[in-house]
């Protein structure tokens, strides 16, 4: 089935389809007929729709880092960040029993590393982490009446801030940005 990328082919098939016919169209006629077709006001919108999904990909694609932070005991910063920050236990890994834990944490599309590996990360690492509805999470927070942490909520030129610190001293600043 042919899509919007076949359009040329489109129009050049319909041009024929009609000179069979003793009906003549110019080809950019014929072009303007089959971006219509497609919903497009005009053959200038579809073509540049072409070019934007015919354009190769970038040659280097660069995503989002994933902070690794230096945990020392599993069940606390399982309490920690599981718990208390909501987050997710996606992954676990050991090299064998009794090697050190380095597992993937997540929350609505932010992912952390943690690890016991010393090679890892040094404690005491911080992530500056923008979100949306920081109040709302700072209130989620202080409802679980955790008994380390009672984060606050602090006004900075660039947003409201709400800082955590984990119990290896590793610090989290959720941040609700002024430009959006």
């Amino acid at each position: 089935m042919r899509d919007f990328r076949d359009a040329k082919l489109m129009a050049k098939a319909l041009r024929q389809a009609l000179a069979d016919r003793d009906v003549d169209l110019s080809h950019s006629e014929t072009l303007e007929i089959v971006a219509r077709q497609f919903g497009f006001e005009q053959w200038n919108i579809l073509s540049a729709k072409l070019e934007q999904t015919t354009a190769s990909p970038p040659a280097v694609g660069i995503e989002p880092p994933i902070p690794i932070f230096r945990i020392f005991d599993v069940d606390k910063a399982k309490e920690f960040y599981c718990g208390f920050l909501g987050f997710e236990l996606d992954w676990e890994h050991r090299f064998g029993e009794h090697f050190p834990l380095y597992c993937q944490v997540s929350r609505s599309g932010m992912i952390l590393h943690l690890s016991e590996h010393s090679g890892d990360a040094s404690p005491g690492a911080r992530a500056f982490v923008p979100v949306k509805g920081v109040r709302a999470y700072q209130a989620e927070l202080t409802a679980k009446h955790y008994r380390y942490m009672k984060p606050g909520l602090q006004e900075a030129p660039w947003g409201l801030e709400m800082e955590v610190i984990d119990p290896f001293n590793n610090r989290l600043t959720f941040c609700e940005r002024n430009d959006g």
